[in-house]
Parts: C-alpha cells; structure tokens; sequence
C-alpha cells in the first residue's frame, strides 16, 4: 500500500507540472483575423493570456495573390511578413515571437531559407525547428513557418 501512495504522489506531481492551468488560468481565449478576412476553417491567431498562437504562413502574398516569386528566399521573406503582419494583428511584434516551426518542401533548401530568415531575427532569434515534409496544402509552395509569441500585456 506504500508504494501505491507514492506512485499516486508522484503521478500527481508529474501531472501538475504538465497542467494548462497555471499557464494559462482562467484565461479566454482571443481569436484573432484581419477585418477582410474570409471565414475559413483556421484563424490567423488565437490569444490566451499572454501567449499568441499564429497559424502557419506560406509564401503567398496577401489578398489571394499568388505565391511570391524568388523561389524559396522570395517564399521564405513573404511567409515571414505573414508572420509580422499577424503578430502585429494580435498586438505582438517579432522580438515576442519565442518558437517557430519551419516547414520545407526541400531540406535542400535550408541555407537559403535560414539567410533570410535571419534578416527577420538579426539578434536573440526564436527558439526553432526545422524540418523536411512530402508536401505543403499549396501547389508549388517551399515553405510554411509558424510561430508562438509571448504577447504584453
């Protein structure tokens, strides 16, 4: 019986650690879209608390424009304008942005994806991941990057 108590202890610790609610309490959730935005199946951002999550962002230009030319530095620069213009949406800039995920069509494409991604993050850059997929929901596009911000209050 002394050792189920403390396998219940511990489990109890462990799940405290991992529980939303200290993170985020009693905090509503915000969803965030441009004024034009059409109603769609995502939004561009969803705010709890302090903590901004952007939807992903591939290279298209805005207002349904197309994927932007450049290939992928062209794709990487317009994704992460998306990026800018969302988190500035939400009330954020990108010095809050705290993790990004980077989604390339081709891992080859690395080095060039990561030159500018470095213009958007000269100093102290996001904690991020990088990763090579089959595929992305957009005929042609290279890259998709999504990003969590700790916003101000």
């Amino acid at each position: 019986m002394k050792r189920n108590r403390r396998a219940i202890v511990a489990c109890s610790v462990i799940a405290g650690m991992f529980s939303a609610a200290p993170v985020f309490g009693q905090a509503a959730k915000q969803v965030i879209n441009a004024p034009n935005a059409r109603p769609g199946v995502l939004s561009t951002a969803v705010k709890v608390g302090d903590i901004i999550f952007l939807s992903g962002a591939l290279g298209t230009k805005p207002g349904g424009g197309g994927l932007a030319e450049g290939g992928i530095e062209g794709q990487t620069r317009q994704a992460l304008e998306n990026i800018k213009a969302s988190v500035t949406l939400a009330g954020g800039t990108m010095q809050d942005i705290a993790k990004c995920s980077v989604f390339l069509a081709d891992v080859k494409d690395f080095q060039a994806m990561n030159g500018v991604y470095r213009e958007f993050f000269p100093n102290d850059p996001p904690a991020r991941t990088t990763v090579g997929v089959a595929g992305l929901v957009v005929p042609g596009a290279l890259i998709e990057i999504e990003c969590t911000a700790a916003a101000k209050r």
